[in-house]
């Protein structure tokens, strides 16, 4: 294994890339572009990388439903850090080219969301095709293949292009949420401002199928931040969910909320357990009363007393 070499989503000058120099390993680390997302993270089932960050939620568009499905199916892997990344789009065409030039635009299938309405108030008329990442559709304008794609403003210079227009956004605030994903080892210590992040499948299809998972959290306090439905690909009407939980597996109530999903769920993969980015422990919100570890601790040792009749 290259223990070296970080893969992400490409070509150079994607979003991707620029939240994975946001890490400070990343300056020690060759920094290797893939086609796409399952390249990336298949680059760290052979061995061929130490790790791969790529993007799993936008907060516009939602969870991104390619890494999400490339976590739940395949040789198994780990989250074991995330990196949120403020999101404007530029607009970025080949020299000389005016607003009025345009009739052809490119992106990721993500920004489209994100930019619908600036489309529909300055570009009402102009023909949207997806590309594999908006790098890639930076590249593409350079080749002459479209008149003008959305990217960071960053990937200009990259690809020979210009800004004509910047800081684009229908959403204030918008941003993007990357892992760095690895193979499986044990995760991190906690550091008391934690996330979770599972894979569950349904069982029998029955009304209360899922509140029933989903209870495993709620009565031992776990906070759910994500849950995401994805097709397991076995017919129409069969699903599993992505889920991420406050906490981490360390933590009583996280873990034995798991072994209560692992008790009624034909599967359950574990994605990891790693600092949540920007939080710190004292921003986390308090613990109900109950779900402490040492309220789980003591409700144990009243179980050991209760059972040697000395409860």
């Amino acid at each position: 294994m290259s223990a070296t070499r970080y893969t992400y989503l490409g070509p150079e000058g994607t979003f991707t890339e620029a939240a994975l120099r946001t890490l400070p390993e990343a300056a020690t680390r060759e920094l290797v572009p893939m086609v796409s997302v399952p390249a990336a993270l298949d680059a760290v089932r052979s061995g061929e990388a130490a790790a791969a960050l790529v993007p799993i939620e936008n907060s516009v568009e939602g969870g991104v439903t390619a890494t999400l499905d490339e976590l739940a199916t395949g040789e198994p892997l780990m989250i074991y850090r995330e990196v949120l990344l403020p999101i404007a789009f530029a607009l970025l065409v080949r020299p000389g080219t005016k607003l009025t030039d345009i009739k052809t635009v490119t992106g990721h299938p993500v920004a489209q969301p994100q930019v619908r309405n600036w489309l529909r108030a300055h570009l009402p008329d102009a023909l949207w095709e997806s590309a594999a990442s908006n790098a890639d559709g930076a590249r593409l304008v350079q080749e002459g293949r479209f008149d003008a794609a959305f990217a960071g403003e960053f990937a200009a210079a990259t690809y020979g292009l210009e800004a004509l227009v910047t800081d684009i956004h229908d959403a204030e605030n918008a941003e993007t949420r990357f892992v760095l994903v690895g193979r499986p080892a044990r995760p991190a210590a906690p550091t008391g401002a934690d996330k979770t992040s599972v894979v569950i499948w349904l069982g029998d299809d029955h009304p209360g199928a899922l509140l029933e998972l989903l209870q495993e959290f709620a009565v031992r306090g776990v906070n759910l931040m994500l849950i995401q439905s994805r097709p397991t690909g076995a017919g129409i009407g069969n699903y599993c969910f992505a889920v991420d939980a406050e906490g981490h597996i360390s933590d009583r109530r996280v873990g034995e909320a798991l072994m209560g999903l692992k008790r009624i769920s034909p599967k359950v993969r574990f994605l990891g357990s790693y600092p949540r980015a920007g939080v710190a422990p004292s921003e986390v919100r308090a613990l109900r009363p109950g779900t402490t570890d040492a309220a789980f601790v003591s409700a144990s040792d009243w179980l050991a007393r209760a059972q040697d009749g000395r409860a």
